[in-house]
């Protein structure tokens, strides 16, 4: 069985000062001047979208209907030890409308699916945990 695309992603990056980042399908454009840490945030974006698109799979897999989005924010270390860099990850997870228990149980599902969550598994720290909802 051949693994079929789904969508492909392409950007082209220009350090230095006058620093860009653009994709080839025009929805990313953005001004990047050296240094800058847009790295860690659009990994963290990247991360926690597709995350929260996991979750979606995971709660279809178990036939449960989420009564409200997913929220994911990510934190993205960025760690310097002697001369070797490296990351680490936080992800905040709440799944609004679901007991916690529930919550607990799509999100680590989620982390199984989710393409970025294999990427990094095994090569950086990552800390996962659910939250409850905050009311207003």
């Amino acid at each position: 069985m051949t693994a079929k695309t789904i969508y492909s992603g392409t950007t082209h990056n220009v350090g230095g000062p006058n620093g860009y980042t653009r994709s080839a399908d025009g929805f990313l454009d953005l001004q990047l001047a050296d240094p800058h840490p847009a790295a860690e945030n659009f990994f963290g974006a990247a991360w926690s979208g597709c995350f929260m698109g996991a979750i979606g799979v995971a709660a279809a897999q178990k036939k449960i209907k989420l009564p409200e989005a997913p929220t994911v924010d990510a934190k993205i270390d960025l760690l310097m030890e002697g001369t070797e860099f490296f990351l680490r990850a936080r992800l905040d997870v709440t799944v609004p409308g679901i007991d916690i228990e529930l919550a607990r149980e799509l999100v680590d599902l989620a982390h199984e699916i989710c393409p970025y969550s294999k990427a990094t598994r095994g090569n950086i720290e990552v800390e996962v945990n659910v939250l409850e909802p905050a009311f207003a």
